[in-house]
């Protein structure tokens, strides 16, 4: 019996009655994927993320002032994107900035100041936030960070002021415009942040393709959520460009681009980026499922009571029996679902092994990844930041 296409995806090659090559490989895969990242002071990657977080409260707080001129009522506006800018980790801006410093002294924008890419590669975290407020608006999500999302708390304003109309629709409308002011001031922060002209129109060039893929991502993410997509390879593709280019590849070519790096090192930022920026996506699916609400500031069932079409729920849908289909056709998606339910959704992903085959997934492309790192033409403490991040973006718990 031919094996499925997940299995094709995830296990590869079958072992051999001969001996355990394969599962020695495997074996080997998992321990290069976890093994601890070389050292590198963390104050160094610190550093890079506190210089990201004052680059953009310096841009918000003219912001603040610009909107406040206009209407005092428009504060709100820019304090939801300030609150959406001081939370999450800076992976996009971190890995922006060590592509374009293990490629600064090659190519041919060796003199930009660091500053100023600094602050170019901050701009990333407002695509970021625009992303994250739309898909929350497309996935009817009620908490992002800890905190109500975006188009929740403006429905909640709403009440509490006591306007006229539907609250709901005033809430999805505010939080449409709060990620689209997000996306005009990516733009705004990448062209102002003090980079040359050289440098900012080779930046421009990946820049556009990134904003146009994640945009294209979240069209295919609607696709299969409506059946157009489906499978295994429909999640990956989604994953692929929805979140994992934006995450990783991209970043780290916007970098390289400032850098004027050569056709080596674009090359290698894909061989990075692609694999490391998949890893990340399938540990979000996992934690979105199995995380501990506590840490991961959200709900563990509302991406089952969203009805995300994952990689790890294609992987059960197709191992598990007719019993098992119809448990995800009643549970996965249904807004009045409960606690239990869910909870024996969460039985079926495990039972079918569909958990651990994302877990193998991940540590394969990881471990793909910190190869690619290891052996990318990039100055020596570029390298080893960037394994370090690998690590923590793979194996976070948030």
């Amino acid at each position: 019996m031919e094996r499925s296409t997940a299995a094709a995806l995830l296990e590869g090659p079958r072992p051999t009655r001969l001996g355990d090559t394969d599962q020695m490989i495997a074996a080997e895969q998992q321990r290069e994927a976890v093994r601890p990242a070389p050292p590198l002071a963390a104050a160094d990657l610190d550093r890079v993320r506190a210089a990201v977080a004052v680059a953009l409260t310096d841009f918000l707080d003219q912001q603040r002032a610009t909107l406040a001129g206009m209407d005092g009522r428009l504060v709100p506006v820019v304090d939801e994107v300030c609150a959406l800018a001081e939370g999450g980790k800076k992976l996009r801006p971190s890995f922006a900035y060590w592509g374009w410093r293990g490629a600064c002294g090659q190519g041919s924008g060796a003199g930009e100041d660091e500053a100023a890419v600094l602050r170019a590669v901050a701009a990333l975290e407002f695509v970021h936030a625009s992303a994250l407020v739309h898909d929350d608006v497309m996935d009817a999500a009620g908490t992002r960070r800890g905190r109500p999302t975006t188009h929740i708390g403006f429905a909640d304003r709403h009440s509490a002021h006591g306007f006229s109309g539907d609250g709901e629709l005033f809430g999805v409308g505010a939080a449409i415009l709060v990620g689209d002011l997000a996306l005009v001031w990516s733009d705004e922060m990448l062209r102002c942040s003090g980079i040359s002209e050289p440098a900012l129109g080779r930046a421009r060039a990946v820049w556009d393709t990134m904003r146009t893929e994640v945009t294209a991502g979240q069209y295919l993410d609607l696709l299969r959520a409506a059946g157009g997509l489906p499978g295994p390879d429909g999640a990956l593709t989604v994953a692929r460009y929805k979140s994992a280019g934006y995450t990783v590849q991209r970043p780290l070519q916007l970098g390289a681009a400032i850098a004027g790096a050569g056709p080596a090192v674009v090359e290698a930022c894909a061989a990075i980026g692609l694999p490391l920026g998949e890893a990340f996506q399938l540990r979000d699916d996992l934690l979105g499922v199995f995380g501990d609400p506590e840490v991961t500031g959200k709900s563990a069932d509302d991406d089952l009571r969203e009805g995300k079409q994952t990689l790890l729920v294609a992987l059960a849908e197709e191992a598990t029996d007719d019993v098992g289909r119809r448990l995800l056709g009643e549970l996965l998606g249904n807004p009045d679902a409960g606690a239990d339910e869910f909870q024996a959704l969460r039985g079926l992903l495990v039972s079918t092994g569909a958990r651990d085959r994302v877990e193998e997934r991940i540590t394969q492309r990881t471990a793909l990844a910190r190869e690619a790192i290891a052996e990318a033409p990039m100055a020596e403490d570029a390298r080893a930041a960037l394994d370090a991040l690998a690590v923590a973006a793979t194996t976070r718990t948030a």
